[in-house]
Parts: structure tokens; sequence; C-alpha cells
């Protein structure tokens, strides 16, 4: 079956605001894809989105319980770090897509399919 990103999260997915200021720099990451030939386009990659880190040793790591609060790496309403396949190429923020999460692209800088393919 074909369905494209916004059909398979219900067409609630905004791809491009034509009001956002920010809409060059975010949009130039799909200038990569339309260099891609045809087969390369469905070839599927895993597009996280990183809230943060911890670095803790392996005797905190046994202690964490069900009420264990973690302090992360990154700071409350600063953006976060969108990886393709482990790869950072980008900071986002969330929104509510319909009854899902989404993520609204805030750059993406570190778009390099080179450096992406597994």
């Amino acid at each position: 079956m074909d369905m494209n990103l916004n059909e398979q999260l219900g067409g609630d997915v905004i791809i491009d605001d034509p009001d956002d200021q920010e809409a060059p720099r975010a949009s130039a990451g799909r200038g990569v894809a339309r260099q891609l030939p045809q087969m390369m386009r469905r070839i599927p990659v895993t597009l996280t989105l990183e809230v943060g880190s911890v670095r803790i040793s392996l005797q905190d790591l046994m202690d964490i319980g069900p009420a264990s609060v973690l302090p992360l790496d990154s700071l409350a309403g600063e953006p976060l770090v969108i990886k393709v396949n482990g790869t950072p190429i980008g900071r986002a923020e969330v929104v509510v897509a319909g009854e899902q999460y989404g993520l609204k692209v805030i750059d993406l800088d570190g778009l390099n399919l080179d450096i992406l393919a597994p």
C-alpha cells in the first residue's frame, strides 16, 4: 500500500507552513530528497527525537526505581535533537498532531545522506 507520511499519521501532519519564517532553513533538507534516485526514496530509516541523556554508574542504574528522577543534560524548553539512524541531523520541537505527538522541524543543519547509510 502506498501512503505518504501525512496519510500514515492520519492526515494531521503539517509538512510546510508558509507563514513560518524558518521555512527556508527547514526546507533545505527537502532538496536533498529530490536528488535521490527513485529507487532510493523508499529506503526506510529510523527518525527519533532525543530529549536528552545522562551518564550514570552501574550502581546508580541498579538503584533506579519507579519513583526515581534523573536530571538530563538538556534544559526544559530548548529544542530537541532529531536523529536519523542514530545520527543527529537537526533540531525540533514537540507538537500535538491530532491525538499523536509530532515534531516541528526548527533546522536540518546535519542532513547529509552520505553519513546516514547504515
